[in-house]
């Protein structure tokens, strides 16, 4: 199915926004700039004192299923001192990783040389068997690092794993609140460090829309007159695909676990786009 199904009808955005002359346009350009500066200072302004939060001790011993054997969360430092995880939504009996998460994994890979020049190592964590990440992974290309945490307490702890019994109970802990979500699995991001002695601290978890920086296609698209044209749909992410399967409609799993209840019936991405996870 083309993902063309699920867009907005286009429109004649030249007839919609006034046409001036150059000079003009200098003008309200330069108005926005200012904005955008404005924007910019507060960003560094967050940046800065998402860096001063207080540190958490990680006292668990969290092992993961690596493809060279087991390996604990130290492990995944890699000899770096900085570890960034991406909670990927990947629920043990899938068939296959959630087509958002797979839509934000396709900006690392090329982010990982730079950060590793930056002390910083980068890793995939799903709950998944590894057999079926390392199979899925081997589709989409990607060649990032990506372990199971099968059996571990990790998904649990960072709030990006739910029981059946708290899914039961129509709200889970979600990005700091007790919210619906649609999924047993939801997205995430969380930052450690490791000192020389080798003890290792959580600095940051973000999820719903702190997870945003990550995907470069929006960043282009919030440039573009059309912008990322998602308003009609039942939720943001509706027209995300794997980037295999764009233009078709087929999914390994037939349940769609990865789909919010508001999916209409000819349109599939993950819960990561639900209303609630994108607040």
């Amino acid at each position: 199915m083309s993902t063309n199904a699920i867009m907005s009808e286009p429109k004649n955005l030249g007839r919609e926004h006034n046409v001036v002359s150059q000079q003009e346009w200098i003008v309200a350009r330069k108005e926005l700039l200012k904005k955008e500066k404005e924007s910019t200072r507060l960003r560094d302004q967050l940046s800065a004192e998402r860096r001063k939060l207080p540190w958490v001790k990680i006292e668990k011993n969290y092992v993961f299923d690596a493809s060279g054997g087991k390996e604990t969360l130290a492990d995944l430092f890699a000899g770096r001192s900085q570890l960034v995880i991406y909670h990927f939504m990947f629920g043990p009996e899938w068939q296959e990783g959630c087509p958002s998460c797979s839509f934000v994994s396709d900006h690392i890979d090329g982010a990982r040389a730079h950060l590793a020049a930056r002390d910083v190592t980068m890793v995939m964590v799903s709950r998944a068997p590894l057999a079926k990440i390392e199979a899925f992974k081997k589709r989409m290309g990607w060649q990032f690092k990506w372990v199971s945490s099968l059996g571990s307490d990790f998904n649990a702890d960072f709030h990006v794993s739910f029981t059946k019994d708290e899914m039961a109970q129509g709200k889970v802990n979600y990005n700091y609140a007790m919210q619906e979500f649609p999924s047993a699995e939801a997205p995430g991001l969380s930052v450690f460090y490791k000192r020389a002695d080798g003890e290792v601290f959580h600095t940051y978890s973000t999820y719903g829309r702190g997870l945003d920086p990550l995907v470069g296609t929006y960043m282009i698209l919030d440039l573009v007159p059309r912008g990322r044209d998602e308003d009609h749909l039942g939720f943001t992410m509706e027209w995300v695909r794997h980037h295999d399967r764009y233009g078709i409609n087929d999914f390994a799993d037939a349940d769609k676990p990865y789909w919010p209840e508001v999916a209409s019936p000819s349109s599939a991405t993950c819960a990561c786009g639900s209303a609630e996870a994108r607040s």
